[in-house]
């Protein structure tokens, strides 16, 4: 039996697709339809291999990730951008909090808690206190409607918060010791529009 390859497949409302020799089916039920997937406009991408370390008397305010930014213009006022992160975060005490930034606003993070709580994006605590050894991947997606044609820069911020006056170091261990298990690991940040 020969093989078809369809480069697009657009059946109408209330239609059949049988899938191969199977004879499997499957129906779109009346009213149903097979558009509003949007397509990939455009890919911006900015990967961070160099370790940093940052460090602040007041590790309740978030800090900027430095080189862990992208910038990307949308084409249409209705494309939505899907951003994708992930940092690999150590610290020498505490938790670890990041969040997402369009501009100089955060976006995907949790509502407002006790005055004490730290909204973020993503956090990580880990269990034990060998935190020499620690290194936590805060990795995550997010689908954001900027609402603009102008050009628009998403970047990651990170914080301890108030409790802990420590350092944070990015893609490398506290201790960062000549050994196989102190890894070198990237971080990055990807940002796609979804034109609608």
């Amino acid at each position: 039996m020969g093989t078809i390859f369809v480069d697009n497949l657009e059946p109408q409302s209330g239609t059949n697709l049988t899938l191969g020799s199977s004879g499997d089916t499957i129906s779109l039920a009346s009213g149903a339809t097979s558009s509003g997937f949007g397509k990939l406009g455009q890919i911006q991408s900015t990967t961070l291999s160099s370790t940093l370390s940052i460090s602040s008397s007041s590790t309740s305010n978030f800090a900027d990730i430095s080189g862990l930014s992208v910038n990307i213009t949308p084409t249409a006022t209705s494309s939505k951008i899907l951003i994708m992160f992930l940092l690999n975060i150590a610290v020498g005490d505490g938790s670890k909090h990041m969040r997402l930034m369009r501009d100089s606003t955060a976006i995907s993070i949790g509502d407002a808690g006790s005055s004490n709580q730290v909204q973020s994006t993503i956090s990580s605590r880990p269990t034990s206190s060998n935190y020499d050894l620690d290194i936590s991947p805060l990795a995550g997606n997010f689908l954001d409607s900027p609402n603009t044609t102008s050009q628009v820069t998403y970047k990651i911020q990170a914080t301890l918060g108030a409790t802990y006056n420590s350092t944070m170091y990015i893609n490398r261990s506290v201790s960062n010791s000549n050994n196989d298990f102190h890894p070198r690991p990237v971080s990055t940040i990807t940002v796609m529009e979804i034109l609608a």
